[in-house]
């Protein structure tokens, strides 16, 4: 009886919204250009840098890898959340779910480590100018770059295959936005303990590893900007770090409240609205800070609008 209960469920069911079919409309054309802005605006960001040589310093390959993961971040929960208010629910394949949380938890946790090399970055170019060179060579990078993106792809995959092995023979509903492990966890018909014990470790490390690195580096660097004697150094050394210090508190936030909360601490709705603002906040946001606040960006920009103004009017 067991065994037939648990093979019924082929598919899960999305909830999205749907307690608000009023308001699923106005969602749809809002989320949609959200979605748009999102690809356009990273894309941007990775285009420039790829065709500014001037670019190509640790910074901002740092960040046009954190573009990627944006996108990725976007393309990988926008198309389902479409759906869901186009049609106030959406069903999807176990295979499916599996997929999606696959992703979100790599680029997850990509992002995360992402941002603490970023600040161990700012930290080098800041408090050790003469040596930034030799500390950030191309070896380090690489190294930094691939640690970051091997941390997300190993823990989406062992969190991934832990849940999917779990037995699923209940309710088949996800009172959720996107197929992320605690929504889909409830729905587990198997003693869940270990493994809640496992994920609320490994997120904690996740978060509190980067966090404890970009604490101490912005420790450093305050310290040493404070000691600066111009206050035209001391004011380009505050916007180098201004962008990503406002990366860092959106995304540290609202995935903290996403994955660190108790089971039962907030409403499903409330869940839903924290998990918007991680996965869709965050990359919607993170071009405008970083172009709208970085000069070089904007400079970068401008020369290659002009080129090709130049090209056309030639």
């Amino acid at each position: 009886m067991k065994m037939q209960n648990q093979s019924s469920v082929v598919e899960f069911i999305l909830l999205g919204f749907s307690n608000f079919p009023e308001l699923q409309e106005q969602l749809f054309g809002a989320f949609l250009v959200v979605c748009l802005v999102t690809l356009m605006g990273n894309a941007i960001i990775i285009i420039v840098i790829s065709l500014e040589q001037s670019l190509h310093v640790p910074l901002y390959l740092f960040l046009q890898n954190l573009s990627v993961v944006d996108m990725g971040m976007s393309a990988v929960i926008m198309p389902v959340m479409l759906v869901i208010f186009s049609t106030e629910k959406m069903r999807i394949s176990i295979l499916g779910c599996l997929v999606q949380m696959y992703f979100i938890l790599t680029l997850g946790v990509t992002e995360c480590f992402l941002l603490g090399v970023m600040a161990f970055d700012r930290f080098a170019a800041i408090c050790h100018p003469l040596s930034y060179p030799m500390i950030m060579n191309k070896m380090v990078f690489m190294q930094l770059l691939t640690f970051s993106w091997i941390s997300g792809i190993t823990v989406a995959t062992v969190q991934t295959t832990w849940v999917f092995s779990f037995p699923f023979c209940g309710s088949n509903e996800i009172n959720h936005i996107s197929c992320e492990t605690p929504a889909v966890l409830e729905l587990a018909c198997a003693d869940t303990f270990l493994f809640e014990i496992y994920a609320f470790t490994g997120t904690l490390l996740t978060v509190i590893v980067p966090f404890s690195l970009i604490l101490l580096s912005y420790i450093r660097i305050l310290f040493a900007i404070l000691k600066m004697p111009s206050t035209t150094g001391k004011q380009k050394a505050f916007s180098t770090c201004a962008s990503h210090l406002t990366s860092v508190t959106l995304f540290y936030g609202t995935a903290s409240m996403t994955y660190l909360q108790p089971k039962s601490g907030y409403s499903p709705e409330t869940k839903k609205l924290t998990s918007l603002a991680y996965s869709l906040l965050t990359p919607l946001l993170n071009p405008l800070i970083y172009s709208l606040r970085n000069s070089e960006m904007k400079r970068a920009l401008m020369k290659i609008w002009q080129r090709k103004v130049a090209l056309h009017t030639f």
